[in-house]
């Protein structure tokens, strides 16, 4: 039936269908023609883009009230069943209205359905990662502008992005870090706590809390999902020493890739152990040091020498992993991977604890004080905000 058709059609929804979305679609061309092919039905744009939609999808998509909860925009109809008799067709304002033959009505507005044909290029406002190149230097934003929507923004992308951002010109005040991770999304917490401070201290049950130099690691490899983000905020850096230190793992593997396949191959294959055990945690988790996806990209790191537990693989296979291992090492502490710089009071340093690699210079406790507070985020809470600030900005 085409759109022009006499159809008497009368929906109980208005003309300009509302598809209970909150990113903007309104936008797009108006539907100049509706018909029923024997695969769904065939639709055609005011730009001439043309697509045919099955008719269980159209089906499966309405969002009147008693299709999707008009609060939670949540999906309320079950397709389980095919349709087998076409619906009536029209055209009203230029969108979409089908009456099927059991009386329901949907509505479709001219744009969703054009942001959603198959032949539409998905777009996303989160960037895709993206491995550093050489000379690579980090955004930075200052405070003032992060607390705004565009500085947000623009922080955000480069997290998503680079994997690693910094927010400079901040207050030194205590708790100024949750502060700056709550407007994003709820503290990762872990043995170590929501908010943890980064300073040398008696009895310490973790590295980071010495004077120590750190190689290059990310952060607890033992648990089954480390935490995707980490935000260091410099509250006191007079000591002499502790430069930061980081390297991107997406940089690397390709480095590694290049100069030994079989290397690779070895360390994202091979499962090993991370342990981290204390008077009142004993967290384990076998995992490869490097995960890659279908593709060949890297998913996660996990390279932390120091909770790495005994190597627990056939005695044939142990010396081809050191081997992978030791190149590994030596391709993240080359200077042609490495970045280097002091974090100054005021400046707070994010970074993508499964993909970029952090450390420090080993600093003299004795020649000034030196004090971090530092806390985890959800990855899936920057892309959250992230698209949430794009309906807008």
């Amino acid at each position: 039936m085409n759109s022009t058709a006499e159809t008497t059609l009368t929906p109980p929804h208005a003309n300009t269908p509302e598809m209970g979305e909150l990113s903007p679609y309104q936008a797009g061309p108006v539907l100049t023609q509706a018909t029923l092919a024997h695969n769904g039905i065939a639709l055609e744009w005011l730009d001439g883009q043309k697509t045919t939609l099955p008719l269980l999808w159209l089906r499966d998509h309405c969002a009147c009230p008693a299709c999707r909860h008009p609060q939670t925009r949540e999906r309320l109809y079950l397709p389980l069943e095919p349709i087998t008799e076409p619906p009536s067709v029209a055209l009203l304002d230029g969108h979409l209205h089908l009456q099927w033959q059991d009386g329901h009505v949907s509505a479709f507005h001219s744009g969703w359905l054009y942001q959603r044909r198959p032949e539409a290029e998905l777009t996303s406002a989160v960037p895709n990662a993206k491995p550093w190149v050489d000379n690579f230097t980090p955004e930075h934003i200052s405070h003032s502008d992060f607390l705004t929507p565009l500085g947000e923004k623009a922080w955000l992308t480069a997290m998503l992005r680079d994997g690693l951002a910094l927010i400079t010109d901040g207050p030194l005040v205590e708790e100024e870090v949750s502060r700056l991770a709550e407007r994003i999304g709820p503290l990762r917490a872990t043995n170590f706590g929501a908010r943890f401070d980064v300073r040398s201290k008696p009895n310490p049950n973790n590295a980071a809390y010495t004077a120590v130099g750190l190689p290059l690691h990310i952060d607890l490899p033992n648990w089954r999902q480390p935490p995707d983000i980490q935000l260091l905020y410099c509250l006191q850096n007079g000591a002499s020493g502790g430069e930061s230190l980081f390297a991107d793992g997406a940089r690397v593997v390709e480095a590694l890739r290049q100069e030994s396949p079989e290397a690779l191959t070895i360390l994202s294959e091979t499962p090993i152990d991370f342990r981290f055990q204390d008077e009142t945690h004993d967290i384990s988790m076998r995992a490869p040091v490097i995960t890659l996806d279908s593709a060949g990209n890297l998913v996660e790191m996990r390279l932390n020498n120091w909770i790495r537990d005994a190597l627990h693989l056939p005695v044939e296979q142990m010396d081809a992993w050191y081997s992978a291992y030791a190149l590994l090492w030596k391709l993240f502490h080359s200077e042609a991977h490495q970045l280097e710089f002091t974090l100054r009071p005021g400046q707070m340093v994010a970074f993508d604890n499964r993909r970029v690699l952090h450390g420090r210079r080993e600093f003299d406790p004795n020649s000034g004080a030196r004090h971090l507070q530092g806390t985890y985020l959800d990855r899936d809470m920057l892309a959250s905000r992230l698209r949430v600030l794009a309906r807008n900005v």
